[in-house]
């Protein structure tokens, strides 16, 4: 099982359990965003998560190809 399959199980099923609960998806999708950088902080630099961060943020248009992406 690859690592994107492992964490998709995992968040599906946090997704479902939140839904369940009555809660929407959304609080579920921020608290594991802050578990995810409270993870990188403990062996990665302030910056460095901010650069992954700032990443996923600016290609994050499902409609845009990467800048690194040709034709």
């Amino acid at each position: 099982m690859s690592a994107t399959e492992i964490a998709n199980l995992h968040f599906s099923a946090a997704i479902a359990e939140a839904e369940a609960a009555g809660m929407g998806h959304d609080s579920v999708c921020r608290s594991l965003l802050g578990l995810v950088v409270a993870k990188y902080l403990e062996s990665r630099s302030v910056s460095d998560v901010q650069s992954e961060l700032r990443f996923v943020a600016d290609n994050c248009d499902p409609g845009t190809d990467f800048m690194f992406m040709r034709p």
